[in-house]
């Protein structure tokens, strides 16, 4: 069969052709566009990073498995023509975060430089999604906003999505329960203030607080919560004291975030997204539970929340608010 002019190979009759620019060819950026291209999230997936050896070898070794994956279009360049008419743009590139380490140590040289590439992406994806995933991802989140001029909603940070996917590993595996059966969110910074919402949280439709446990399980006492809550916090730290950063995990997280964009799927996902109002929170970009479509964060949820829980926000927002002002922002 010979597909019209305007069909590319390998592209499906009546599928839009989707196109995803992951900025940062580094551990989380390579790893985020080999996930996206095994799922098949964009007929286009376009890398682009400072180092044209490095992102050109990326590429190539992407291009070797073409065979195994959907079709795609897979570039890379360190020219941001690459980026040209993307519907996502992910930004991965920052400093790196060593072994002891908090995030918010990195904001200054990466507000710095997500300051210098912004402009030029969104001259040439002025329609995109803007999808922040670098650390501190709150305060680089507030940054960019503050930078780009478009609705708030298209410029969103990645949040919490993995540390609620942390949470609800950890819970299924204390309760004995597969990991779809637990409904658990992790609220606040994306770092060390962050908080779990068990006031919200379920297991298999029943109120974690009054979850009661299986024959042979522990209970999921306030103990066994506080400890739960501290190793998902902690999680990230023990990855980059042992293999130099995470990026599996994370890479699977902005992909699911990037599909949820893309199919237009009203998804809720704990982004970090701006809060002005919300208990009384204003001007800072923190993760809540908020429904993501195709032109990004649509709402974010009232969602049901503890004294305890709503203090901790607040705490939360003042460390990022510091930060900020810290910054100059």
């Amino acid at each position: 069969m010979t597909l019209p002019d305007d069909i590319a190979p390998g592209t499906v009759p009546g599928r839009s052709a989707t196109k995803l620019a992951v900025v940062g060819a580094g551990a989380v950026g390579s790893t985020l566009a080999y996930a996206a291209l095994m799922r098949g999230t964009a007929r286009s997936v376009a890398l682009l990073d400072v180092n044209r050896q490095k992102v050109e070898a990326e590429v190539l070794d992407l291009r070797h498995g073409a065979m195994f994956i959907p079709p795609a279009q897979i570039d890379g360049s360190d020219d941001v023509e690459v980026c040209r008419g993307a519907d996502v743009v992910v930004v991965t590139a920052g400093a790196r975060q060593k072994p002891g380490q908090t995030r918010t140590d990195l904001a200054e040289a990466t507000v710095g430089l997500v300051r210098g590439i912004l402009p030029g992406l969104v001259d040439v994806a002025p329609d995109a999604v803007y999808i922040m995933v670098t650390n501190p991802v709150d305060v680089v989140t507030y940054a960019a906003q503050r930078i780009l001029d478009l609705p708030a909603g298209r410029v969103f940070g990645s949040g919490t999505v993995l540390d609620s996917s942390r949470l609800r590993a950890a819970l299924a595996a204390h309760c004995g329960v597969a990991v779809g059966n637990v409904h658990a969110y992790v609220a606040g910074e994306h770092g060390d203030s962050e908080i779990a919402l068990w006031s919200s949280a379920t297991v298999g439709g029943v109120p974690l607080l009054d979850w009661q446990p299986l024959p042979g399980r522990a209970p999921l006492d306030a103990a066994a919560r506080d400890r739960i809550a501290e190793d998902v916090v902690q999680s990230a730290y023990r990855i980059i004291a042992g293999k130099g950063a995470t990026n599996y995990a994370v890479g699977l997280a902005a992909t699911r975030i990037i599909e949820a964009v893309l199919k237009d799927e009203q998804r809720v996902l704990t982004v970090s997204s701006r809060l002005d109002g919300y208990h009384g929170i204003e001007d800072v970009c923190l993760s809540l539970p908020a429904v993501v479509g195709r032109r990004g964060v649509a709402q974010v949820l009232d969602v049901p929340l503890s004294d305890a829980e709503v203090a901790g926000l607040r705490a939360s927002a003042d460390s990022m608010r510091a930060v900020q002002r810290r910054l100059g922002l």
